[in-house]
């Protein structure tokens, strides 16, 4: 009987614009891109120009540090745009989608008997290596490397978060292909991690060759690190790897198909979103067309991922590579004269310091303002409410400051990731940017240990 483990510490916050589970076939985009700035310590070298013609699985550039690691069109088109940031720093390849969608033929034997080399060389020219992703560091997987273990996260607990069981009710072969490659990766164990407070998918439950384990209890719950945490730690030396149900599938579908499918379901959420539902998309869409006359008026947040941990894009941006879920909410450009002294009825609180938590299920229409301005870092045991962790966490921050190496490594940070942090940065009275120094700590020891 599968273990349930609980979460005592963290934060649900309620916030208006739940997906209403209906699954809605977008209207296929104009424009796709696919964003080198969405993989965390690569440096893409490309091999596509403006004008080029591409099929989808053609690559368009790899990584200078991993060269046999491709990064694919999820599309067939021309590559209309190659837009760069400060420094020259490539944000988008932007491909403009042919009515018919053409794929590359990777060729692959319909045999079981690949070897583990031979998958490792299909999913990195095929470009859904990057899909499969390690900590320390959350960084793309070494294909060098043999992790301890694998561990897949099946529901996510985030604000508005889609509904993972939901997503892949369909999905049931292509995600155990996946599951049945994963295996020839590792000589551990593959966690599958589910949600103990309601019944799980099929596809879950009856997946074959994993070892499910069940949480409960608020989010941060359904983070892969947290899970990791609890059931096989991190510790210096060790590699676990570690994707999502959705990058299961589209593997599966790989080595069934033989062609990079990038075909996702995604959430459209948010209290600014008339018709909050989901969508079957390709994987690096323009939103446009799903968010056009769907959307209130005003200054308006869009997000891609959630509320939490998601970046900030244009009301014709492109969906993530690793996201499944776009979120609208209202921006906070305002003052409030005398804010703290509201009763704040209308506003989320992490404490009892507005009247808003004596209606726990209330949910709320959350905008981007901080309310107040940036404060001295002192901290008393705030962090420690909604950080599940057998961590200090403002005592690793800190060491991430002042670059404390060894102090670093003692007080955990191979077992983090910035989303891991972004409850701390939430509710932070000092309205400190507590996952950006997270990152700048993993950053700073990937490149000290390399």
């Amino acid at each position: 009987m599968s273990k349930v483990i609980k979460i005592k510490k963290g934060l649900n916050i309620n916030m208006l614009g739940t997906a209403e589970k209906i699954i809605k076939k977008a209207n296929q985009a104009e424009y796709y891109a696919i964003k080198p700035t969405d993989f965390k310590g690569i440096r893409p070298k490309l091999v596509v120009k403006v004008g080029d013609k591409v099929k989808a699985g053609t690559s368009l550039f790899y990584d200078k540090f991993q060269p046999e690691v491709q990064f694919t069109s999820p599309v067939s088109g021309e590559v209309t745009a190659i837009n760069r940031g400060e420094r020259r720093v490539i944000q988008e390849i932007v491909i403009k989608a042919d009515s018919t969608i053409e794929y590359e033929d990777f060729k692959i034997s319909v045999s079981n008997e690949f070897s583990r080399e031979e998958i490792i060389a299909i999913l990195q020219i095929s470009g859904l290596w990057p899909s499969i992703r390690q900590r320390p560091y959350s960084t793309i997987a070494n294909p060098n490397d043999i992790p301890k273990a694998i561990f897949i996260s099946a529901f996510d607990s985030a604000p508005l978060a889609p509904d993972m069981d939901y997503v892949v009710k369909d999905c049931t072969s292509c995600f155990q292909k996946g599951i049945d490659i994963l295996s020839k990766l590792t000589n551990g164990t593959i966690h599958l991690n589910i949600n103990a407070d309601y019944p799980a998918a099929d596809t879950f439950v009856e997946a074959k060759g994993v070892q499910i384990n069940k949480f409960t209890g608020p989010h941060p719950s359904g983070n892969v690190g947290i899970q990791i945490n609890k059931i096989d730690p991190i510790n210096k030396g060790d590699i676990v790897w570690y994707a999502y149900p959705q990058e299961i599938i589209a593997i599966g579908r790989l080595f069934e198909k033989g062609i990079y499918d990038a075909t996702k379901i995604i959430a459209l959420t948010g209290s600014e979103v008339k018709s909050p539902k989901y969508y079957k998309i390709i994987g690096g869409a323009s939103i446009q067309n799903i968010v056009e006359k769907n959307v209130a008026e005003g200054e308006l947040r869009y997000i891609s991922g959630n509320a939490l941990t998601g970046s900030t894009i244009l009301d014709d941006g492109f969906v993530g590579y690793y996201d499944n879920q776009i979120t609208v909410i209202p921006e906070g450009n305002y003052h409030e004269f005398f804010g703290w002294a509201t009763p704040g009825f209308k506003k989320h609180t992490a404490s009892r310091a507005l009247f808003s938590w004596m209606i726990p299920g209330k949910k709320f229409r959350v905008d981007t303002n901080i309310h107040g301005g940036n404060r001295a870092f002192v901290m008393s045991g705030e962090y420690d409410k909604v950080f599940p962790l057998d961590i200090l966490p403002v005592q690793l921050i800190k060491a991430i400051l002042v670059e404390d190496i060894d102090q670093m490594e003692r007080l955990g940070i191979y077992e983090v990731d910035e989303e891991d942090f972004a409850l701390c940065e939430y509710i932070c009275t000092s309205k400190t940017e507590v996952q950006s120094i997270i990152r700048n700590g993993l950053d700073l020891m990937r490149k000290e240990m390399s």
